[in-house]
């Protein structure tokens, strides 16, 4: 699952400073730029975060790119044609090299992609039918012949793509890093699982190469990739990642320099705003970020299986205060969110509306009422024969202060709100919480979703019986068979009809209360008066250096 969780925005790892910001010692011109948490992997089959994609797109293109607007455009492949029923694509690929000096080929994407479907790990969903649709890719993730599946290189410039059913935002999708290109002769040359972890076992088709890296890193090193196809373009000669442990950290690291680039969160934005030098750096970049609880329903879960009961969990979702959540914890521009799919995202093309612009549509299953929560739990309590539930929340200890402030806000609201039921904070370190919620080990975890492409199914999915990595076990024949037809089934090429039916499955999703929406977040940067260019985007790559100027 991509991004996984998105705890990318949230969670922060220990600080080690370096006193470089602004350009060193020699005077050279350097960004430094803060991670939120350290790199999960550079192995594109391996990485779930947006931090290791931000880093890895810093370092290798895909067949597109995107746009300072967030469109899709060429980057390896100079062109692509479509067949007439949308199923066959066929790129032309640009002359572009690999940093080893390497032509960078049709086939190197044929590797890759064969060998992500292979391993079946992480990401490998989104090349099958309810995402990507590439041919045979479902069969080859079970275990079937990497060779059929439906990507070829009739020659080195030409990479032909086959789907199983036309997909609308194929184009974009290339712009994710689960798509990258991998070198099959550098990858078959390292000892086998050193790929992605130093310098010299990562290679750059891209901007930029990695010069300094290992895994757990707090500082990463990155220069300018003279192999780059579009070199011209890169102004930015070197710079560097650091990662910063708090919302106060950042701040006092963007105050003494040693930031260049900086996000903040909570109470630091109120104090940024009301400073007269610093406010001026301040800048509100809204996300497709949703924010939700997962409910694992799995009956072998903690407390005989409790949280398998729909009225147990339509109480929980209800005895919660969004606005209160995103306006005094996430706060930064956060906005509660009622719906499976972020607000001000995935806009129809005949209308302009954005999927979940009403966001009072499904007020009836998922709102703030503490009398319709409190009939809930009473039916709840009445169908399990309990009078008590306590229940494990767990986050990353290692997530920053709004994380934190968020679940204890959510224990508060809901201990006071259904008497009776206990929620016990659970924090781990990042590592351990990915596990658990990835390994069926948790009763209730608060989770983030960025989107990979610009369409509802970019969540939807995510809940299908064999949709992501975080375990809900929920699964309803209805909801997979819409979500079926809107991607191969027979609406997959009707948008109107096909915009319905994903209304619907949305309707299904939250009338079980499979999750509980929070807010959508924003996010606050500091941005030095020294940096132009920073790109931001709500899918598939949040962060794009490649236009960066520094004065």
């Amino acid at each position: 699952m991509k991004k996984l969780l998105m705890l990318a925005l949230f969670i922060f790892a220990s600080l080690t400073m370096t006193a470089c910001g602004g350009g060193g010692d020699s005077g050279e011109k350097k960004l430094n730029v803060m991670l939120g948490s350290n790199v999960v992997s550079l192995d594109t089959a391996q990485a779930t975060d947006l931090v290791s994609f931000n880093v890895i797109s810093d370092c290798i293109d895909g067949l597109m790119q995107l746009d300072a607007q967030g469109k899709a455009i060429p980057a390896i492949a100079e062109s692509f044609d479509v067949s007439e029923d949308g199923k066959t694509y066929t790129f032309h690929l640009r002359d572009a090299k690999w940093a080893n000096g390497d032509a960078v080929t049709a086939n190197d994407f044929v590797f890759a992609w064969r060998r992500h479907c292979k391993v079946s790990d992480k990401y490998s969903y989104v090349f099958g039918s309810t995402v990507a649709c590439v041919k045979n890719a479902d069969a080859v993730i079970k275990g079937g012949d990497e060779k059929t599946l439906g990507v070829s290189a009739p020659d080195e410039k030409t990479l032909v793509v086959e789907l199983d059913a036309p997909v609308s935002f194929f184009p974009s999708l290339m712009c994710f890093p689960a798509f990258y290109p991998i070198n099959e002769n550098f990858y078959n040359n390292l000892d086998a699982g050193t790929y992605g972890t130093s310098p010299e076992t990562f290679l750059s088709n891209g901007a930029f190469m990695l010069t300094n890296y290992l895994p757990g890193s707090v500082n990463i090193q990155l220069e300018k990739n003279s192999s780059y196809w579009d070199a011209g373009r890169i102004a930015l000669e070197k710079f560097q990642y650091q990662v910063v442990s708090s919302s106060d950290n950042a701040l006092t690291a963007f105050k003494n320099g040693t930031l260049d680039v900086a996000q903040i969160s909570g109470n630091q934005v109120e104090q940024v705003k009301a400073d007269e030098k610093l406010s001026g750096d301040l800048k509100i970049i809204p996300t497709s970020l949703l924010n939700y609880m997962s409910f694992n329903q799995d009956p072998k879960n903690h407390h005989a299986g409790a949280l398998s009961n729909t009225n147990l969990r339509l109480a929980i979702s209800n005895a919660i205060d969004r606005e209160s959540l995103a306006e005094n914890y996430a706060m930064g521009g956060a906005r509660a969110t009622y719906t499976a799919v972020p607000i001000d995202f995935a806009p129809n093309v005949n209308t302009g509306k954005y999927f979940s612009e009403d966001q009072k549509q499904f007020a009836d299953v998922v709102a703030f009422d503490v009398g319709k929560a409190r009939s809930f739990l009473e039916d709840a309590k009445a169908e399990l024969g309990k009078d008590n539930f306590e229940l494990n929340l767990i986050y990353s200890n290692d997530s920053g202060d709004t994380v934190v402030k968020v679940v204890q806000a959510i224990k508060s609201q809901v201990e006071k709100n259904l008497p009776g039921v206990t929620i016990n904070l659970q924090p781990m370190p990042k590592a351990e919480y990915l596990n658990n919620v990835t390994s069926n080990n948790y009763d209730l975890a608060v989770t983030n979703w960025s989107p990979d492409y610009d369409d509802p199914m970019s969540f939807l999915t995510l809940w299908t019986t064999e949709g992501s990595e975080i375990a809900e076990h929920w699964s309803n024949a209805e909801y997979d068979s819409l979500i079926e037809a809107c991607t191969t089934g027979d609406l997959a090429g009707k948008y109107d009809e096909r915009w319905d039916a994903m209304l619907q499955a949305e309707k299904i999703l939250l009338d079980n209360a499979v999750i509980a929406p929070l807010y959508t977040s924003s996010r606050s940067m500091l941005i030095s008066d020294k940096v132009e260019g920073i790109e931001f985007h709500s899918i598939a790559v949040e962060q794009v250096l490649k236009s960066v100027t520094m004065k």
